[in-house]
This record gives C-alpha cells, sequence and structure tokens, in this order.
C-alpha cells in the first residue's frame, strides 16, 4: 500500500507541478502578450500619425502645386486676352481708317460729280450767253445799219433812250434795297433808344387806394366822432361825401371815398379835429372849408413842384394848378401826374437822343394828358379838353399835337408827338404800372354820381359805402318832402337801368332846412 501510496502522491505532486508549471507558464505568456499587443499599438499609432502627417504634407504639396499651376495658367490667359484685345482695337482703328477714307472717297466723288454738273450748268450757261451775245451781236449791226441811216442828233437820243430804261430799273432796285436797308437800320436805332431810355429812367409804381386811414389818440375819440345821435358823423360825410368807417379797429377810422381830393379834404379836416378836441357840427364846417383851402394850396404846390422836376421853364398859373390837379386823378390805377412825369422823361431822353428839342419834348410829356384834371366836369374826351386848355394857354404847336395824337385818334404832325405817344404807351405798359379793375370800380362811382346830379334841385351826390350806397343833398326852395321820395325812386330806376353792379345800391336824398342869423 505504502509503494501505491507513494506513487499516488508522487503522480498527485507531478500533476500538481505540471498544473502550476502550465498555470505559470500561462501567466508569463499572457504577460508578454499584453506587452506584445501595448508595442504593437504604440506602433501602430505611430505609423498612423506618420501616415497623417505625410498626407497632410502631400496634401498641401499638391495643393500649392495647384494654385501655381492655376497662377500660371491665369497669367497666360490674361496675356492672350490682352493680345486678343490689342489685336481686335487696331482691327477696330484699322476698320474705322478704312471707313473714314471711304465717307472721304465718297465725298470726293460727290464733290466731283457736282463740280461736273456746276461746269455742265457753266458751260450750257456760257452756250446760251454766247448765243444771246451773237443775236445781240445781229441786232447791233441791223440798228447800226439803222443808224447809219440816221442823222447826229437822232442817233444821240436813241442811245440816250436806251440807257435811261436801262438805267431807270437798276435805280428802282436801288432805292427799294436802301429803302429796305434804312428801314432796319431805323428799327434797331429805334429799339436802342427806347431800351436807353428805359434804363435811364425808372420809376417805382405805386398802388392807389380808395381807403385813408386817420389814427386817434384813444378809442373814446370814436365816440366824439359819432357825436349825439350820429350828428356829427353825418355833418362830415355829407360836407365831404366821404364815407367814416368807425369799427372794431383799434385807434383808427377808415375814410372810404373813390375821389381822393374828397378823401384828403376828410382825413385833413378829421385829423385837425381830433388835434383839437372840439367836434361839433359848426366846427366840423369850418375846419372842412379850411381844409379845401389848404388842399387848393397843396394841388398847386404839386403842380410846381412837377414843372420843377420835369425842367421845363414857365408855365402858365392856370396850367399850374391843373397840373396839381392830376395828383388826384387816376387812370387803370396808375397815378396821372406821376405819369405826366414819366412820360416827360422818357419823351425827352428820346428826343435827345433823335436831336430834337429835349425841353419842347418834356414840355409835351407832362402836359399831354392835362385834360383829365377835368374830364369829369366838362363834356368832351380828355385829348379834346385837353387841346382846347393847351390852345387857350398859347401852347407851342408840337405840344397840341402831342396832346391830340397821343392816341393816335389823329395822325402825328411832328417828331415830338411821336415820341409822346411812344412814352405814354412805355409808361403804361410797365408791369404793375395800371390795374383795369381800380379804374371801371372809379367809373362807376363817377357815374352814380353823374346819374344823381342830374336832375333839377339837387346841390350834391355822394357815392360812399364802396359804391353800395349814394346820398344826394337836395336844394330844400326846390324839393319837398313829397319830391324827394320821387327823386329817389327816379335815382334807382336811372341806376338800375344805366349801370352794372353787384349787389344792391341804396339811394338816400337828404332835405334839411337851416335858418341862421348873425348876432352883433
Amino acid at each position: 500500500m505504502e509503494p501505491l501510496i507513494l506513487i499516488v502522491s508522487g503522480l498527485l505532486i507531478l500533476i500538481i507541478g505540471v498544473v502550476t508549471g502550465i498555470v505559470v507558464r500561462a501567466i508569463l505568456v499572457e504577460k508578454g502578450f499584453d506587452k506584445a499587443q501595448a508595442e504593437a499599438k504604440k506602433i501602430i499609432d505611430d505609423a498612423e500619425k506618420q501616415a497623417e502627417k505625410t498626407k497632410r504634407q502631400t496634401i498641401l504639396d499638391t495643393k500649392q502645386e495647384v494654385h501655381t499651376l492655376k497662377s500660371d495658367a491665369d497669367k497666360e490667359i490674361k496675356e492672350r486676352k490682352q493680345e486678343i484685345t490689342t489685336q481686335e482695337n487696331k482691327l477696330l482703328q484699322r476698320e474705322k481708317t478704312l471707313d473714314s477714307r471711304s465717307i472721304n472717297l465718297d465725298r470726293r466723288e460727290s464733290n466731283i460729280d457736282r463740280k461736273e454738273e456746276q461746269v455742265e450748268q457753266k458751260k450750257e450757261t456760257l452756250d446760251q450767253k454766247e448765243s444771246k451775245l451773237e443775236r445781240l451781236i445781229e441786232e447791233q449791226n441791223e440798228r447800226l445799219q439803222e443808224i447809219a441811216n440816221y442823222t447826229e442828233e437822232e442817233a444821240k437820243n436813241l442811245i440816250f433812250k436806251r440807257v435811261e430804261s436801262e438805267m431807270n430799273q437798276e435805280i428802282a432796285q436801288f432805292i427799294k434795297d436802301e429803302e429796305e436797308k434804312a428801314k432796319s437800320e431805323a428799327d434797331k436805332k429805334a429799339q436802342s433808344i427806347l431800351a436807353f431810355t428805359m434804363q435811364k429812367y425808372a420809376q417805382d409804381v405805386t398802388s392807389e387806394r380808395t381807403v385813408s386811414v386817420v389814427t386817434l389818440p384813444n378809442d373814446d375819440m370814436k365816440g366824439r366822432i359819432i357825436g349825439r345821435e350820429g350828428r356829427n358823423i353825418r355833418t362830415i360825410e355829407a360836407l365831404t361825401g366821404v364815407d367814416l368807417i368807425i369799427d372794431d379797429t383799434p385807434e383808427a377810422v377808415v375814410l372810404s371815398g373813390f375821389d381822393p381830393v374828397r378823401r384828403e379834404i376828410a382825413k385833413r379836416a378829421l385829423e385837425a379835429l381830433v388835434s383839437d378836441g372840439r367836434i361839433h357840427p359848426g366846427r366840423i364846417e369850418e375846419v372842412v372849408e379850411k381844409m379845401r383851402e389848404e388842399v387848393d394850396r397843396f394841388i398847386r404846390d404839386k403842380g410846381e413842384e412837377a414843372i420843377f422836376e420835369v425842367g421845363i421853364g414857365k408855365v402858365h398859373p392856370d396850367l399850374v394848378k391843373l397840373l396839381g390837379r392830376l395828383h388826384f386823378r387816376t387812370s387803370y390805377g396808375q397815378n396821372v401826374l406821376r405819369h405826366s412825369i414819366e412820360c416827360a422823361f422818357l419823351a425827352g431822353k428820346m428826343a435827345a437822343e433823335i436831336g430834337e428839342d429835349e425841353i419842347l419834348a418834356r414840355r409835351a410829356g407832362l402836359i399831354h394828358d392835362i385834360g383829365k384834371a377835368v374830364d369829369h366836369e366838362i363834356e368832351g374826351s380828355h385829348v379834346e379838353i385837353g387841346f382846347n386848355i393847351a390852345n387857350r394857354y398859347n401852347e407851342p404847336k408840337a405840344v397840341l399835337d402831342a396832346i391830340k395824337s397821343h392816341h393816335g385818334e389823329v395822325e402825328a404832325e411832328t417828331n415830338i408827338a411821336v415820341l409822346v405817344a411812344a412814352a405814354d404807351a412805355l409808361s403804361a405798359a410797365r408791369p404793375g404800372a395800371r390795374s383795369e379793375s381800380l379804374d371801371n370800380y372809379i367809373k362807376r362811382l363817377e357815374q352814380l354820381e353823374d346819374i344823381s346830379s342830374k336832375h333839377d334841385g339837387v346841390e350834391q351826390a355822394y357815392a360812399i359805402q364802396a359804391g353800395r350806397e349814394v346820398r344826394v343833398l337836395v336844394r330844400p326852395d326846390k324839393i319837398d318832402d313829397t319830391m324827394a321820395h320821387k327823386l329817389a325812386r327816379d335815382i334807382k330806376a336811372e341806376i338800375e337801368e344805366q349801370l352794372s353792379y353787384p349787389g344792391t345800391i341804396k339811394v338816400t336824398v337828404i332835405r334839411e332846412t337851416r335858418a341862421q342869423d348873425i348876432a352883433k
């Protein structure tokens, strides 16, 4: 049993040793495998890194090479394009040169053709002239043969008649050419003179108005102007024929009236009354009469100022006063006195340019509208009235001719009259110088007063309220109360029949009886 046990023990030990060896070897082999695996992995990683680096370098080199090839290719393409463009420009230039040469050749060919035609025409003309010359020679020979039978005196007469016939045509043509040339030069000279004259004299345009404003020291003065039950304002309006407008305008009264003389009298009278402080009907009459005399002196001063400004020397005193009255007259809104002064200067400048009497031209220009000073008082046009007035005071012939012809109604007989007509047209035609609407308005107001004044028993008639009312003052000894009503109806009927007007017109007939005496 012991050997068996020993054998079994030995086998067990052997088996244990073998298993232990195997286990130990397996452990050692596994450790070597892990190490080898780690080394292999490291080698692989290094290889991959190297491959990636090589790949990147290769790609970079390839890109660089591609960029270099592309740049070279672009440069070559650009050079070829430039070369092609240069060639195209050369071809275009050559083409233009060829076109130009072709045009020049066509032009030369056309000129040659035209010259050939001209040569042919000249040749035909020469042939015709030659034929005509041959005929003339034959005619001359025939006439010479006829003349050979004439006496010396008959031959001279025949030759003179021929020469006279030919010269008459040439003289007529020469005269016609010279007339046309003279007309052309005259037109240019006239335009030059007009332009020079207008440059030398320029006057501001002032717009005429139909109202005046009187400034008051305070609004309490308005009540004093109106007076008890309106007697003061009625007295002022009745004496001056001007409408007083007293409204909410602070410290001001508006005077409305188309007649500037009346408006000036009313304005001065009201200013004097306001300054004096005594406002009642008796004082108003006294001040208004005083202002009429003052305005009359003002008119004379205006006439003398105009004569002095124009520089025409001595003028009859009555004409001086009439000239001053033109300060209060308008023609289509243009102040007639300023218009006359302007015409005087314009006519004088033009007269000096053409060698006429400058002073006489100024005189004619200043007086040419003198009839307008009284055309509302005397029957007839201002031309006829002005001519008669100037003739009465022995004005020169040139002045009379200028008055009579400045509107073209009769033919001008003197150069001065033509210059005044031109100056009148220049003054009226300046922009803003005239306004037809204002003149028509004033004429309508004048017609209102004329219609009212022509009736028997009417002392005065005033158009007020901008033409919306006409006040008629009658003589109480000729018109009674009953006749006053009939007169108002008659005037109303005539206004409706003869005038065109907007809205309505009120007709007021005033009959007043006064008794006065003087205590001594």
